[in-house]
């Protein structure tokens, strides 16, 4: 089983090398991609900075690969990739990168948007905002 779970936010890089290692699989027409990014959002006038994400591992471990499984057997995908951060991801980076892979377009993309919704829904990760003003807390560690 293939880990969904990663510490901290997850690289352009990391996102980078996933798309171009696909270029030798000549039978996929499309891909489709979606990247949660952490938001600066004002909360009762504080600014967030961060989001501290949280979760019991194996219990989202296994809804991860419940909601793969689904997916594979709901659409016609040649290849799908999974990742959600764990722990401090700061504003303007990412936290959450899917990656469908399909012979035809319409496929790579309601399968995308579908895993995006199942996620949202059913796996238990929890975000916790970190404030401007918290922000000296978590910078001596990160």
């Amino acid at each position: 089983m293939k880990k969904v779970i990663t510490e901290g936010p997850i690289s352009p890089v990391k996102i980078g090398d996933s798309i171009s290692h696909h270029q030798v699989k000549t039978d996929i027409g499309a891909h489709s991609i979606f990247l949660g990014q952490v938001r600066a959002d004002e909360i009762d006038g504080k600014k967030v900075s961060a989001i501290d994400y949280s979760c019991y591992e194996e219990m989202a471990e296994k809804i991860f690969h419940e909601i793969r499984e689904s997916a594979f057997e709901k659409f016609e995908l040649t290849c799908m990739h999974i990742y959600h951060s764990k722990g401090i991801v700061k504003a303007g980076e990412i936290c959450l990168f899917v990656f469908t892979s399909s012979r035809h377009r319409k496929m790579a993309i309601d399968a995308c948007t579908w895993i995006v919704e199942e996620i949202k829904v059913k796996v238990p990760v929890f975000g916790k905002e970190i404030f401007d003003d918290e922000t000296h807390q978590w910078k001596v560690n990160h």
